[in-house]
């Protein structure tokens, strides 16, 4: 990529194919799994599954040569760090300012990838060899039924709900950005040369713009996080046919991995798949708080 201006924590550059899968006893089936693709050397994604915590984490690293399976790596294990840390001392000071009209996990969601964008751009900058690294980021924590995303650059989070497929996260890419002034179509820009072009990335800068969203997460609901590697081999269609018909979330993962790498395989393809498990008791549970959670909130900061 290019830039304009109990838990498991994978390195991933170390194996070509990695398979996470965990079941929470929230009934929340979580699957994951990341490839190399068919193309790439190196593994420069990274991903987190902290069941335990509700946390999960997907990084897409930049840089070449080992810069990026290094910022990658290193988003991941600082928002983990920074979550636990807080978790065990809530009064743990945010990085950046608080959102307004948003959770305080949320907010603390957003301070952990703050910190993360500081820890990268620190690291870029005493290592010689890694200058000009950064990464994307997606991330989602659980509370009870509500779910919280926070992310930056072009990794994305979608959630299916029924027949419906929907993104959650707006791409903080060059092409996406003409898409949605109108200025480049979705075919264009699915296929010119500055797909790779972000602008807004983890660790470029010394501060980070991050995108926070809060969403229901309901019995029979599905949240993927993905890298760009699948979004740019499936289209939205294939993903949600998968996520559909898939008997768990693990089946789910595997599948789209194996679809992007026969459709070309031309990057590093990551993706966690957690799935809300309908279950009797918290159906009357859930159905007592929609009046109260009925709402969606974007924010940035």
């Amino acid at each position: 990529m290019g830039v304009d201006s109990g838990f498991i924590s994978l390195n991933l550059n170390r194996a070509n194919d990695l398979v996470v899968t965990s079941t929470l006893e929230s009934a929340v089936d979580v699957g994951s799994r990341s490839h190399v693709g068919l193309v790439r050397e190196n593994n420069e994604d990274s991903l987190l599954a902290a069941p335990e915590m509700n946390l999960f984490v997907l990084s897409d690293g930049m840089g070449g040569l080992a810069s990026g399976e290094v910022a990658s790596r290193l988003t991941v294990d600082t928002i983990l760090a920074h979550c636990r840390e807080a978790d065990a001392n809530p009064s743990l000071d945010f990085v950046g300012t608080r959102i307004a009209g948003v959770t305080e996990t949320s907010n603390r969601l957003a301070s952990a990838v703050r910190r993360a964008n500081r820890a990268v751009f620190r690291a870029s900058r005493d290592k010689g060899d890694h200058l000009g690294m950064g990464s994307t980021v997606v991330a989602v924590r659980l509370v009870d039924q509500r779910m919280s995303v926070a992310h930056v650059g072009d990794s994305r989070a979608y959630a299916l709900r029924g027949n419906r497929l929907e993104q959650l996260t707006q791409d903080h890419s060059f092409v996406a950005e003409q898409v949605r002034r109108g200025r480049m179509s979705e075919h264009d820009a699915g296929i010119g040369n500055l797909q790779n072009v972000l602008t807004r990335a983890v660790g470029v800068d010394a501060d980070v713009e991050v995108d926070v969203s809060e969403e229901l997460f309901l019995d029979g609901d599905t949240v993927l996080l993905c890298s760009d590697g699948l979004t740019r081999e499936l289209s939205d269609n294939q993903i949600a046919g998968i996520l559909r018909e898939a008997e768990d979330a693990q089946g789910a993962a595997d599948q789209m991995v194996n679809l992007a790498n026969a459709a070309g395989g031309r990057d590093n393809v990551t993706v966690i798949v957690i799935r809300q498990v309908p279950s009797a008791s918290s159906a009357f549970w859930g159905i007592g708080r929609l009046g109260r959670w009925f709402s969606r909130s974007g924010n940035r900061s």
